[in-house]
């Protein structure tokens, strides 16, 4: 994710066939890292922990976290615990049953990133918990419908905000997903709400061979955000819970294609 910015910037990439199939290389890592990982998300466990574990993996598949050294963040993933949007430094804290998990990760291979995330609850989630995770996931479901060559940008950002906020929850505005190939973050500017004239990037119409990384994140309750000390770890500012769910996807001329879902995973509960 990226804080959000109103010009656009560059023209969005088209990446050819080659291209594409590096793509896929890197968000299978990507995939199957967050599936290795779900796995280990249990009480006790820390953030530290699945992040040494994230970047083991990451590593032995001939890959490199994206996310580690970017502009100083010290780590390979994002750890995101409950009122946590983005950003989580990962830390020493064991985890508790009944905590919301987030794990934000990124994929360096052969030239191109990968970039996904998982959210799940330690241990048994209750029916609160259930509808926010729901939401978040309808949500990913609802923007990636909207992915076709030929559609305006701004179809995505429509249906995940109507998603989220026909079920009572709130949409983040200060950060917003993003283009992704060769760099980390690339253009277009993926906002996963629309105001009228706010951003540039809705116009755009999307184009097979596009490339994109969409990353709803909904609050609970308030949409407003702060930063920590840290300078990092972003929070709701209310203190209520926040999920994020994110995939990297090609547009091509049918649907979207996610490119980071673990090898056999059907959807994104999958990882």
């Amino acid at each position: 994710m990226m804080p959000a910015a109103k010009r656009r910037g560059r023209a969005v990439a088209r990446r050819t066939a080659a291209e594409l199939d590096k793509l896929k290389a890197a968000g299978q890592i990507v995939g199957e890292t967050l599936a290795l990982v779900r796995q280990q998300i249990v009480a006790g466990v820390t953030g530290v922990e699945l992040d040494r574990l994230a970047e083991e993996h990451i590593r032995t598949r001939g890959a490199v976290p994206s996310f580690k050294g970017y502009r100083g963040y010290p780590a390979a993933t994002c750890i995101e615990v409950d009122d946590i949007v983005v950003h989580g430094i990962p830390n020493e804290m064991p985890l508790k049953p009944g905590q919301i998990v987030g794990v934000d990760m990124g994929a360096y291979y052969q030239g191109f990133h990968g970039d996904a995330t998982i959210c799940v609850v330690v241990g048994e989630a209750d029916a609160e918990q259930e509808r926010l995770l729901e939401a978040v996931e309808g949500s990913l479901r609802a923007g990636m419908g909207q992915a076709w060559a030929g559609k305006q940008l701004q179809e995505i950002s429509k249906a995940i905000e109507g998603y989220a906020q026909a079920r009572g929850y709130s949409i983040v505005q200060q950060l917003v997903g993003h283009g992704i190939g060769q760099e980390m973050h690339e253009p277009p500017q993926i906002p996963n709400f629309f105001s009228t004239g706010e951003f540039a990037d809705y116009e755009i119409v999307l184009q097979p061979g596009m490339i994109l990384a969409i990353e709803p994140m909904v609050n609970a309750g308030s949409p407003e955000v702060r930063v920590d000390d840290d300078g990092w770890t972003v929070r709701t500012a209310d203190g209520g819970p926040s999920v994020h769910l994110e995939h990297t996807i090609a547009v091509t001329e049918s649907e979207p294609l996610i490119l980071t879902l673990a090898e056999g995973a059907k959807y994104l509960s999958d990882a």
